[in-house]
């Protein structure tokens, strides 16, 4: 079920309620052109300085988005990975496979926010060139669920993903937007 109040916020963020029926909201997408909120503003400069830090590898920059008590679900083993820390080491060796820098594309990112919760959704694309001198680039899902703590927009909750092929069980690392 929806928060009725989050609802009303979320209608500047491209989704909107049709209705309620038996007290749950009705969902629908929105292509409106709108002005962002404050929140939207503040997340996509978080999601740039990101970005960035990415690029250059910078760990501590890029963790700094990551609330303590983070969970992610990654495109890697485990399942999942519970506190900031436990997900620096995966950042680690993944910072680790490629020499040089590493290229990352952000596209259709959608961002949901009011007051002190958000959520964000995009197709990100990862390129470069692992130690061995493969190049790389693939397409992956990003969901991430955001709170303002101590006026900072962190990342409570991230989830990466890919598409797999159900027949064979592989993932599809060659698919575009």
């Amino acid at each position: 079920m929806v928060r009725r109040d989050f609802v009303k916020g979320c209608v500047a963020a491209t989704i909107c309620a049709t209705g309620v029926i038996n007290g749950e909201v009705k969902m629908k997408t929105m292509a409106t052109e709108r002005k962002q909120s404050t929140e939207e503003v503040q997340i996509r400069k978080r999601m740039d300085e990101w970005v960035n830090a990415f690029r250059s590898k910078d760990i501590n920059s890029v963790l700094s988005v990551f609330a303590l008590e983070t969970v992610a679900f990654d495109v890697v083993p485990p399942l999942a990975y519970t506190g900031r820390d436990a997900y620096r080491k995966q950042w680690e060796k993944l910072f680790a496979s490629y020499q040089g820098p590493i290229e990352y594309e952000i596209r259709d990112l959608s961002i949901a926010a009011e007051h002190d919760l958000a959520f964000s959704h995009s197709i990100n694309r990862i390129s470069g060139t692992l130690k061995n001198g493969q190049k790389t680039g693939f397409w992956l899902r990003m969901t991430a669920c955001w709170r303002r703590i101590d006026d900072q927009w962190l990342i409570e909750h991230e989830h990466v993903s890919v598409p797999i092929d159900m027949e064979s069980g592989r993932a599809l690392l060659d698919l575009k937007p």
